[in-house]
């Protein structure tokens, strides 16, 4: 179903389905309506070259505000502009992030402050629905006056200029190429104030922040599954997440995943003393085994790592989704005292987004490290309570197992400890120091998505070797099943990865295809088919 852009907010949800989904979009009358009249208005009593000076629509930006253009000159003004910041560097944004960044902006119109006239955001509308995506530079914003230079790559494509460029059908073309190629009109005829608006706000921070987000959630559900799995895989206690023991340091995030924890596992028979009692291939023969009392951190410990993780999240999306439904250009058109004014401020300023990006970057970054921790022991059976060396099969020593799928995993590890360092608080002056402080949102969402991404792989990849370390010892466990949510992912998780029985594989292949299943929610889907939706 098509989503239509009005007043009414815009979900975070509508926007993953028109940048991943190629959903189409409409844009709502009433919000046409206002938009016309706000630029009657404005044509009206501010397009004349006796006009007091309001920034932007009749004067340059930047160090030239007090510049009076001429009202002859505006056309070529907006052009300019676009020209004048077209200096973005890098390589493109992905498809999906170039998407949600026309999609960005176009609901930043609706909200009628902007004063841009009705061909822009038809033609937004006009890119989106046809499948044109500009190619927009990844690098060159501060977020400061918004991501002026990769937005400008993105008007410049919109109104047609032949050094933009457009990707379509996963062709990079010339843009008034491309254009053509779909019927649209070649050029899109900006008028006053029209060019700034389109490149104030820190959009693409916004949008690639959207999609990180998005990412980032279904790894911290999926992360109580992997979780779960190596804590059946390695017999461990259940009463670390009793929910009468997290009652009495009640943060919400903490007592979320014992629940879902508690959950996953329930009807275990596999994390009980009588089933540590049996002695797995790693375990030397001998003396009666000690008991378990507690386990380590990286498995005890667990909600308290995984929940805060969780908060953050919630804190994140209530950023978002006020600065999705924002006006965010300069200046903006409000009412003061019954007058209609451009009125000057900051709104285009990222600090919101950097820092919450950060947050991100360290709260994924964590989850990561303690998902790795685990995969660690699950491949040393002095760690795991006796399960294969490397969970190697067939002839030791001829196959190794697991132990460089680990070592890979702490290569994504130390990427995040790199990237979770703090983008917000590098501010650097620039434009002449008149952004004499910037945000550095762009960087901070990029990098906070490529933690994302790191995070979820190295997630997957507990989920596939928990898998393995539970077939390794299905024989001498059988007596003490796993639990019955556990065992659907294991066995969803075994119709497209066998068990790894006899020897060594191209693992990588493995690591891939457990990473699709955890993408396209195929593991959520299988635990919460028993255990129903978690939290």
């Amino acid at each position: 179903m098509p989503v239509t852009v009005s007043a009414d907010p815009l979900s975070l949800e509508d926007i993953i389905r028109v940048a991943r989904d190629g959903e189409t979009v409409s844009l709502s009358e009433d919000v046409r309506t206002r938009l016309s009249a706000t630029r009657d208005f404005i044509e009206a009593n501010w397009m004349h070259d006796q006009a007091p000076l309001v920034y932007s629509f009749n004067t340059g930006v930047g160090v030239f505000k007090s510049q009076r253009v001429a009202i002859g000159d505006i056309r070529q003004f907006q052009a300019n502009l676009i020209l004048a910041h077209a200096t973005g560097i890098g390589e493109p944004l992905p498809l999906d992030a170039a998407r949600a960044t026309m999609l960005l902006r176009l609901k930043a119109f609706t909200s009628d402050h902007s004063a841009v006239s009705l061909a822009v955001t038809d033609r937004l509308i006009a890119f989106l629905n046809a499948g044109l995506t500009p190619v927009i530079p990844a690098q060159g914003s501060v977020g400061a006056s918004g991501d002026l230079a990769p937005l400008a790559h993105m008007t410049g494509a919109l109104c047609g200029f032949e050094e933009a460029e457009i990707l379509v059908d996963g062709r990079r073309l010339p843009a008034p190429q491309a254009i053509a190629a779909a019927g649209l009109p070649a050029g899109m005829e900006m008028q006053a104030k029209d060019a700034s608006a389109l490149i104030n706000g820190s959009t693409v921070s916004l949008a690639i922040a959207v999609l990180a987000l998005h990412d980032a959630a279904l790894v911290a559900k999926t992360v109580d599954v992997s979780l779960a799995l190596s804590l059946e895989a390695m017999r461990c206690e259940r009463d670390a997440f009793l929910p009468e023991l997290h009652a009495v340091r009640p943060h919400p995030g903490q007592m979320l995943v014992a629940r879902n924890v508690m959950r996953l596992t329930e009807g275990s028979q596999r994390m009980t003393e009588a089933a540590r009692s049996v002695r797995f291939p790693g375990e030397p023969a001998g003396a009666p085994k000690p008991p378990r009392v507690q386990d380590t951190y990286s498995l005890r410990c667990a909600p308290q790592v995984h929940g805060p993780a969780r908060e953050a999240l919630a804190y994140i999306r209530g950023i978002l989704e006020r600065e999705v439904n924002s006006a965010t250009d300069n200046p903006l058109i409000v009412e003061v005292d019954g007058v209609r004014r451009a009125v000057s401020g900051g709104h285009f300023h990222g600090q919101y987004l950097a820092q919450a990006m950060d947050l991100l970057a360290i709260a994924m970054a964590d989850v990561g490290a303690i998902a790795e921790r685990r995969i660690a022991r699950l491949i040393d059976p002095g760690m795991s309570d006796g399960l294969p060396r490397n969970l190697a099969s067939g002839k030791p020593g001829l196959n190794t197992g697991y132990g460089t799928v680990q070592c890979s995993m702490s290569a994504l590890v130390m990427e995040n400890r790199t990237l979770a360092n703090p983008g917000s608080t590098d501010s650097i002056p620039g434009k002449g120091n008149a952004e004499d402080h910037v945000s550095n949102s762009a960087w901070c969402a990029r990098k906070a998505r490529s933690v994302v991404k790191n995070a979820r792989m190295i997630v997957a990849t507990e989920a596939l070797v928990a898998c393995q370390a539970l077939s390794s010892v299905q024989a001498v466990a059988a007596d003490f099943p796993i639990a019955p949510a556990m065992d659907s992912v294991l066995r969803r998780v075994r119709q497209d990865i066998p068990d790894r029985d006899r020897g060594d594989v191209w693992f990588a292949r493995d690591m891939a295809d457990m990473l699709r299943l955890v993408e396209g929610g195929d593991v959520l889907t299988a635990c919460e088919a028993v255990a129903g939706p978690l939290e």
